[in-house]
């Protein structure tokens, strides 16, 4: 296995748990008859990640003592053995589609376990909903309309979260101001089929400052809320608890280093996740509990005080080091002078952040088909796919190759299950989705795949 970097003093090796690093640093033949089998790129998964992100997060919020309902946001990776493994260790499911909700369901998920925050609810969406009395979190006064419309006579009381657009949110579409709160209250409060259950929010970006403010403006309508006559139980902090990918201190070296020449496209990204960033999930979590509120108590303190659930929808958090996706190398061409770029087989829709104007700032590892691997002079490249659009590109980054890679290699890209694996995948040139299998370790310590199938999952959901 080799590991290389975008140059000397600034590689950005992905973090790898014992799992992954004990596949790609002894099993080249072995990976490289799973390519050959189920194609490139292959997707392969470790359910068992899951439960242990659970855990560190649940660890944060038993010492603080806070109520608390984690779902997994689904929405991060389309892996049905993913879902099973969160239903598994006991969270529930953010399902923003019908079809989300139909996997879980399918999956042995009911209506107490599974929350719906998507902002733009079909019908079919929220009749469906509706009939496994799920949890449901209301965008707008317009989506409250079309809700009760829906509510059938004589069924059960349907919960609701209420979504806040926080004041300091910066420009968005998703939520609502205090004033449609107060709105969406009045209505509900004519509704017998309906139910207050709390406020909900989902920001942008990563910071925990931002929801400790949006908690305080949430905190308010709560006690009016409560002043009203309502008794809500929860404020739902949406998700965005960031993963670290890198190394703290690689990932900084490379931001302060990178300049445009750097880049294929002669342009450094405007912005990138905070791939090295200074908080793990369970980290940022506990600053967020002991921030302190308007009135001096910490937000912990405050939702223990007032006997209310912290709600929220990790992804990528709960994913994390979940997933590797695994190209093998067509060709390797020559561009100019110290320069090439390395064909693999797949394309950059799965990788998605080039399309978004950024970059993924991971390194991919370099696993030679042939051991010894040849030795040659290093080579700069960037990565293309293998469509016939020049932008499908899964790095714009010039990485440096201590061992130029050959056709029949492959590169991993560590770390791939929020998000990168399958946000923007297609079939586009008829070339089929990549296959997705879940990674079992047997009584001998053989390593096997097992399909990420509805129905393979649901049997190991099973206890």
């Amino acid at each position: 296995m080799t590991l290389h970097g975008h140059k000397p003093g600034a590689r950005l090796s992905p973090s790898l748990r014992p799992n992954t690093a004990e596949l790609l640093a002894g099993n080249a033949p072995l990976l490289i008859d799973w390519v050959a089998r189920h194609g490139s790129p292959v997707n392969l998964i470790w359910p068992d990640e899951m439960q242990r992100n659970l855990a560190a997060l649940r660890g944060v919020l038993r010492e603080s003592g806070v109520a608390n309902a984690i779902y997994y946001g689904a929405k991060v990776n389309k892996s049905p053995g993913l879902l099973a493994a969160a239903l598994r260790a006991g969270a529930g499911i953010d399902v923003s589609s019908l079809y989300e909700l139909r996997d879980a369901k399918r999956l042995g998920a009911d209506g107490t376990q599974i929350v719906a925050t998507g902002p733009a609810k079909t019908a079919a969406f929220h009749n469906e909903l509706i009939n496994c009395n799920t949890l449901i979190s209301v965008d707008s006064p317009e989506e409250l309309e079309d809700l009760i419309r829906r509510l059938p006579a004589g069924g059960p009381v349907q919960a609701v979260l209420l979504r806040l657009h926080p004041t300091k949110q910066a420009r968005s579409r998703f939520g609502m101001p205090a004033s449609a709160i107060r709105q969406c209250l009045s209505r509900i409060a004519g509704e017998s089929m309906l139910r207050f259950d709390g406020l909900h929010f989902h920001l942008s970006g990563y910071s925990w400052e931002s929801r400790a403010q949006a908690i305080g403006e949430a905190a308010g309508l709560i006690n009016e809320s409560r002043a009203q006559g309502f008794a809500p139980r929860m404020i739902d902090i949406g998700g965005g608890l960031p993963i670290q990918y890198v190394d703290q201190r690689a990932y900084q070296t490379h931001l302060a280093a990178q300049m445009p020449e750097d880049y294929r496209t002669e342009e450094v990204p405007a912005s990138f996740y905070p791939y090295g960033g200074e908080l793990s999930a369970a980290e940022w979590l506990r600053c967020l509990l002991c921030a302190p509120m308007a009135d001096g108590r910490t937000i912990a303190s405050y939702l223990v005080h007032e006997g209310l659930v912290l709600g929220m929808e990790p992804g990528r958090a709960l994913a994390d080091q979940a997933a590797i996706s695994v190209f093998r190398v067509l060709r390797v061409k020559s561009v100019g002078p110290d320069a090439h770029v390395v064909f693999v087989e797949g394309s950059s829709f799965s990788a998605c952040e080039t399309w978004f104007g950024s970059e993924f700032l991971v390194d991919p590892i370099l696993v030679p088909a042939t051991s010894p691997p040849v030795a040659t002079k290093p080579i700069r490249a960037y990565l293309a796919g293998h469509s016939c659009l020049d932008e499908d590109v899964l790095c714009n980054r010039w990485l440096t190759f201590p061992i130029p890679p050959r056709a029949g290699d492959l590169l991993v890209y560590a770390n791939t299950g929020g998000y990168q694996m399958d946000l923007l995948e297609n079939e586009f040139h008829r070339h089929p989705m990549p296959s997705r299998l879940c990674v079992v370790q047997d009584a001998k310590g053989q390593l096997t795949l097992v399909p990420d199938t509805i129905g393979e999952a649901q049997c190991s959901a099973r206890p």
